[in-house]
């Protein structure tokens, strides 16, 4: 099953609209950071990993970053969705990238109905 951003912000925000609070939410988003990149330093070899799936714990912490950062702006009223396509179309024009996000995606779309 595939989600969009704006499902996942919809489905946070019913899940924390009662209590979430956002010092709270960007603290659990801190600590998955700092988790992040205790699995990241452990791919690099700059700590012991032992016998633990590196790949499977990666994207587990990935997962909960993106879900802290969501929650945050789905308490705030943030379209996160228009948010990253309007930042990367000005990051495009700055950096001289050919394509940006949503060119991509069109066009991406377009093969796959093809």
């Amino acid at each position: 099953m595939n989600i969009t951003i704006e499902e996942l912000q919809a489905y946070l925000y019913d899940h924390y609209k009662d209590g979430g609070i956002d010092q709270s939410l960007f603290m659990k988003l801190v600590e998955e950071v700092g988790e992040t990149a205790e699995v990241l330093n452990k791919k690099a070899g700059r700590k012991s990993a032992g016998e633990e799936d590196l790949q499977a714990q990666l994207g587990n912490e990935l997962a909960d970053v993106i879900h802290y950062v969501l929650a945050i702006a789905a308490l705030n009223g943030l379209d996160m969705n228009d948010i990253i396509i309007e930042k990367d179309k000005k990051a495009s024009i700055k950096y001289h990238h050919e394509t940006n996000l949503e060119q991509f995606v069109m066009q991406l779309r377009k093969a796959k109905k093809a």
